[in-house]
C-alpha cells in the first residue's frame, strides 16, 4: 500500500499536533526540524535536521524517499524563491508562495484586502521619519506601527506617539530591513478570529467565530463560538475571511484575526496555518483544524467544522515556575476529569507557550473558570 506524505517545514507545537491527525488519516508525515530537540522531533519519526532558508535542506525533505505529496508549512518564515524551487521540482506547495506572501508581509497584506474590499484599519507605508509623523497628526497623535515583516506574538509591533520610539525601526529599514507601516489604534470591544479552510478544487468550511483574549500581545484564551456576537457582526467577520481565503487563492488552513470595532470588524493578521485560535477544535470540534488542514492540503473532502458542545474555552500555559509541567498532572486531571491537556514538550521559559488547556461544557462562567485554573496550576500558581 502506498501512502501519502505530507512534507511540513517547521518543528514547533503546530507541526507536532499535526502528528496524531496524520496518523488518524493513515498519513506518513515528514516535518523539516530546527534541532533534534525541538516539539515536533520530539513526537514525529521522520524529523531531518534543517533550516527553513536551506533549498537543498527543503528540497530534500520533499524528495524523500518516498517523494511527498505536498509541502506545507506551521510558520510562514519560508523565502518564495524556496518554495518555488518545490514547485519547479514537481510537488505541490500549499499556500502556494503567491498566496503566502500575504502572511509575510504586512504591506503586502494591506494593498491586496484593499484592493478585495475587505474591512481594515486606516494604514500607511512610512518610510520616513517624517511620514510617521504625519500619519500621527492625521489620528490624533496614537497609531500603532508595526515592521512589515518578521512581527509574531507582539514583537514588532509598538503603540507610538512619535517617530523617535521606533528610530532603530527605521534606522534598520534604511539597510534593507523590513519596511514599516503605521495604522489606526483601533477603538476596539474585543478581537475576533475566523479560522476556515479551503482545498483546491474550492471547498471552504469555517469553524464558529471566536473570541481571543491577549495578554502582553500573546493570546492567553480562545472562547468558542464567541459570546454575544450580532449576527449581522458574525456574518461580516465570516464573509470578509471567506474573501481573503477565495481572493488570494489561500488552501489550507487560514486564519483572521479582526477587530469587533462599533458593531462592525475590521481585520488586523492573516495566518494561512493551523493557529492558536483554532486550538479548541481538537477537543471541541467534530474536525480539528490540524486534520483539516491535513485533508485540504491534500485536497480530500473537508470534515464538518461543527463544535461538539455549547461552550469550548482553550485557555494557553504561558511561561511556568515549575521544574516540568508534567509534575502538575496529578493536580489538574485529578482535579477536573474534564480538562484535556495538551503539552508541547518545550523547554520552560518566561512567557515561553508551553502548552494549553481545553475545557468544553454547557455553562461559560463555569467552563472559563476551570480552563484558567488548569493552565493556573501548570504555571505553577496556586489559583
Amino acid at each position: 500500500m502506498v501512502t501519502r506524505v505530507v512534507a511540513v517545514v517547521g518543528g514547533g507545537q503546530l507541526a507536532r499536533m499535526m502528528a496524531p491527525a496524520a496518523t488518524g488519516l493513515g498519513l506518513h508525515l515528514r516535518v523539516l526540524v530546527e534541532g533534534a530537540t525541538t516539539s515536533a522531533a520530539r513526537v514525529v519519526v521522520d524529523a531531518p535536521v534543517g533550516a527553513p532558508r536551506d533549498a537543498g535542506a527543503v528540497l530534500d525533505l520533499v524528495s524523500g524517499p518516498p517523494r511527498a505529496d505536498v509541502l506545507t508549512f506551521e510558520h510562514e518564515h519560508i523565502p518564495a524563491d524556496v518554495l518555488e524551487q518545490v514547485e519547479a521540482a514537481g510537488v505541490p506547495v500549499r499556500p502556494g508562495p503567491a498566496a503566502l506572501l500575504h502572511a509575510q508581509d504586512k504591506i503586502v497584506m494591506r494593498r491586496a484586502l484593499a484592493r478585495l474590499g475587505v474591512p481594515c484599519p486606516r494604514w500607511a507605508e512610512v518610510t520616513e521619519p517624517a511620514d510617521l509623523e504625519a500619519f500621527l497628526e492625521q489620528e490624533g497623535g496614537e497609531a500603532v506601527v508595526k515592521t512589515s515583516r518578521g512581527g509574531y506574538d507582539g514583537k514588532g509591533v509598538r503603540v507610538v506617539r512619535g517617530a523617535a520610539e521606533v528610530a532603530e525601526w527605521f534606522a534598520a529599514a534604511r539597510i534593507g530591513g523590513p519596511a514599516l507601516l503605521a495604522e489606526q489604534k483601533v477603538p476596539f470591544v474585543r478581537e475576533l478570529a475566523v479560522l476556515l479552510a479551503r482545498r483546491p478544487s474550492g471547498e471552504v468550511r469555517v469553524w464558529p467565530v471566536v473570541e481571543t483574549v491577549q495578554r502582553d500581545g500573546v493570546c492567553a484564551e480562545v472562547v468558542a463560538p464567541a459570546p454575544g456576537l450580532d449576527p449581522t457582526v458574525e456574518a461580516q467577520a465570516v464573509d470578509a475571511a471567506v474573501r481573503v481565503a477565495e481572493g488570494l487563492d489561500v488552501t489550507g488552513v487560514l486564519a483572521v484575526e479582526m477587530f469587533e470595532v462599533d458593531g462592525a470588524v475590521v481585520v488586523n493578521e492573516l495566518a494561512m496555518r493551523p493557529h492558536n485560535s483554532g486550538h479548541w477544535t481538537i477537543d471541541g470540534a467534530v474536525t480539528s483544524q490540524f486534520e483539516q488542514h491535513l485533508r485540504a492540503v491534500l485536497d480530500l473532502p473537508l470534515g464538518d467544522p461543527a463544535p461538539r458542545a455549547r461552550w469550548s474555552v482553550m485557555a494557553n500555559v504561558l511561561g511556568s515556575t515549575l521544574e516540568r509541567l508534567t509534575d502538575a498532572l496529578p493536580a489538574v486531571v485529578g482535579a477536573d476529569p474534564g480538562a484535556r491537556v495538551h503539552l508541547y514538550g518545550k523547554k520552560i521559559r518566561p512567557g515561553r507557550k508551553l502548552g494549553h488547556v481545553t475545557v468544553c461544557g454547557d455553562d461559560l462562567d463555569d467552563v472559563r473558570s476551570r480552563a484558567a485554573r488548569a493552565a493556573a496550576l501548570l504555571r505553577g500558581e496556586q489559583p
